[in-house]
């Protein structure tokens, strides 16, 4: 269940490579409980407005707030401590480390002493990577790998979930399997953030979403309302 609550605020945000502005006057929000998907082509500037949010990624104009508090300026470390996770394109696990170990790399110090009760949790939802706990993560199918990064980022019970292109590479049942498992968690109360190439697989889990193009935000709106757009249906519906 939403609330009008602003749990993640950006406003104005500039952020980009060496001389690269990639985005620049970006400004959404996302309020606590909902899913919320970003999308656009590829180099619009999806991906660096993750990497912004979470700390890898200097901020070099405008504002990033949790709930209030302003994010931008601290390192990834102290973003993740605030209740940040960030799923990476690519998923980015560790090839020669079990799977369990690279579950547990996900967990904050703070929470430690319930590790186990979060790995149980992560194992409810991917009853597969509870039968693959000892395989090391370089064996994994492509789909259980995005399991186990998606897993890894949630041990830390995170109270926004960034996920970048979650679907990319995998069969369309591993997809359709994702998606629901990421609405199972959506419908638990974790909040989410989501950039994803398969736009309707993204504006079905989501309850509203923004658009860029080329570094910059030119349309936002209610699932239906992107869904009935003209400009999302030819841009990236294909209709």
């Amino acid at each position: 269940m939403t609330n009008t609550s602003a749990l993640l605020r950006l406003d104005g945000v500039e952020a980009g490579y060496g001389d690269l502005t990639a985005i620049a006057g970006v400004s959404l929000e996302v309020r606590q409980g909902e899913a919320v998907a970003l999308i656009g082509g590829n180099g619009a500037g999806k991906t660096t407005t993750l990497r912004a949010i979470s700390g890898l990624l200097p901020v070099r104009a405008g504002r990033v707030e949790l709930d209030g508090e302003r994010l931008d300026g601290l390192g990834s470390a102290a973003i993740v401590a605030r209740g940040i996770a960030h799923v990476p394109e690519g998923r980015q696990l560790f090839p020669t480390l079990t799977v369990r170990d690279n579950l547990e790399l996900g967990t904050r110090a703070a929470d430690r002493a319930r590790r186990a009760d979060e790995l149980e949790r992560v194992f409810a939802l991917f009853p597969r990577l509870r039968e693959r706990e000892r395989q090391l993560a370089g064996t994994l199918s492509g789909g259980e790998q995005q399991m186990c990064a998606i897993g890894r980022g949630l041990m830390a019970r995170p109270r926004l979930l960034l996920l970048d292109e979650p679907s990319l590479g995998l069969a369309p049942v591993m997809v359709k399997l994702i998606f629901e498992t990421l609405q199972r968690v959506n419908d638990a109360g974790t909040t989410i953030m989501i950039v994803e190439q398969n736009v309707p697989r993204a504006l079905q889990l989501s309850h509203r979403g923004y658009v860029l193009e080329n570094g910059r935000l030119v349309l936002e709106g209610t699932r239906a309302s992107l869904l009935a757009s003209p400009h999302v249906k030819q841009a990236y519906l294909g209709l």
